[in-house]
């Protein structure tokens, strides 16, 4: 089960993010228990098919954020691209990518999961 967390630009905007994972994170770990197989995503809405991804820095900063609130892997999704994906990775709290529009292209999806496999 992946269960995809995010905010929106003006949920940025106003510094709101971390209330709004706590809030999204703390109702999916109601709903799913203690699903071994939980995995979640964070997959900011400002960054869905937008070309525009967060910086390593803002993805670590929220996934360990995450993992503070519920023990599980944290992916992260969001323009996940050929050219991002090794800086995301090599983060120590991403612990994968949900890759979108980027999977649809066959070279741009294996040169992100070479970047997952040497990360």
């Amino acid at each position: 089960v992946i269960a995809c967390v995010g905010e929106t630009p003006e949920q940025r905007e106003s510094g709101d993010t971390e209330l709004v994972l706590k809030i999204q994170v703390e109702a999916i770990a109601f709903a799913a228990g203690e699903h071994e197989r939980l995995v979640i995503a964070y997959e900011p809405i400002w960054a869905i098919g937008t070309g525009t991804s967060a910086t390593p820095e803002l993805a670590e900063e929220a996934h360990g954020f995450i993992k503070g609130l519920l023990d599980r892997p944290v992916l992260y999704g969001g323009s996940v691209k050929p050219e991002n994906a090794a800086e995301l990775l090599s983060q120590p709290s991403i612990d994968g990518a949900l890759v979108g529009g980027a999977s649809l292209e066959p070279d741009s999806f294996a040169a992100i999961c070479r970047a997952a496999s040497t990360s």
